[in-house]
């Protein structure tokens, strides 16, 4: 079968990878949308030390199953969570498991990830995709579900003012979601044409370089997938605000020393945030609450997977898709 697959510095296409095979307990998919996430870009940067196959974002079909009591699945649609865990390690038995300590991560972390004709992944994983949601949205349930990962993670008081660092995919996806909140939602970024689609959802946005950093948001969510985004939002959050930090970039853009004595002499609050709820995500797209569409930049082929990487770098580029 063909898959796209990373070697730990090269990209390729590989025409003759091994078939896969569901174990007990996983699910055979062959995938009908993919999506190439930033965090894809930055694993062939170096970041995670990822080698095998690349991709996280998907909607499929279920070809197989591994036991015979799942085989319910088979033919489904589909979309899932891409963090695989063992359900019996200390984070799982805490209600932690996407923070399993032997997870594996489709895509990402020791397992072949969806950039391939066929993959597998835990039957528990998987969510099946009503009629009313199409390939063309199911398709950004895992990064919708990211955004709304940030909303879980704050707890809002007033009616706080919060601006979303970044008008990129991630970006964009989270300044819709953050306007659930009671809050004053704003889009800063770097590119007018991105900013655009701002105006046509009624979200608040602005230029960077048209914004003073006078340390007064409430909230800053850090979407910039740059290595200097967080000294960026240190610049704008307020003291005792929280920033809430979207980025994973590889340890190959250098920077300089980062200095963070503002976190400390203003006492800022920094949140991590990852992965998220996949069925509000996918109730969010089915309930027609989120654009999803006006990101969709370019639609490529599986073949051409290693093309669409770099199309992705460009700039004004927001998702690109591949189908098989």
């Amino acid at each position: 079968m063909r898959a796209l697959v990373l070697d730990g510095q090269n990209i390729s296409l590989d025409e003759r990878h091994p078939e896969a095979s569901p174990p007990p307990g996983e699910a055979l998919i062959r995938p009908r949308r993919m999506g190439v996430c930033a965090t894809d870009l930055e694993l062939c940067q170096g970041y995670m030390n990822m080698t095998g196959t690349l991709g996280h974002e998907f909607v499929g079909e279920v070809m197989a199953v591994g036991r015979a009591k799942d085989k319910a699945w088979i033919g489904k649609r589909v979309v899932g969570s891409i963090n695989c865990v063992c359900g019996q390690c200390d984070m799982c038995q805490r209600g932690l498991s996407e923070h399993c300590r032997d997870r594996t991560v489709l895509g990402i972390l020791n397992r072949d990830g969806c950039f391939a004709d066929l993959f597998t992944l835990p039957v528990q994983n998987l969510l099946e995709v009503p009629d009313s949601v199409d390939d063309d949205h199911a398709v950004f349930v895992e990064p919708l579900a990211a955004a709304y990962q940030v909303l879980r993670q704050l707890t809002v008081e007033g009616r706080p003012f919060v601006t979303v660092l970044g008008d990129g995919r991630l970006g964009l996806l989270c300044a819709q979601v953050l306007t659930e909140l009671n809050a004053t939602v704003r889009l800063v970024g770097k590119h007018p044409e991105k900013l655009e689609l701002c105006e046509k959802w009624g979200v608040k946005n602005r230029l960077l370089n048209d914004v003073g950093l006078r340390g007064d948001q409430d909230i800053v969510v850090d979407c910039t997938g740059r290595a200097d985004g967080l000294t960026t939002a240190m610049q704008m959050v307020r003291p005792k605000g929280t920033i809430v930090l979207k980025t994973t970039v590889s340890g190959n853009h250098p920077i300089g020393p980062v200095d963070l004595s503002p976190l400390v002499i203003n006492e800022i609050q920094v949140i991590g945030s990852r992965c998220g709820p996949f069925p509000e995500a996918l109730d969010a797209l089915a309930a027609q609450k989120v654009d999803v569409l006006s990101l969709i930049s370019r639609r490529m082929k599986l073949t051409d997977g290693v093309a669409a990487l770099q199309t992705a770098k460009q700039p004004g580029v927001l998702k690109v898709l591949l189908e098989p």
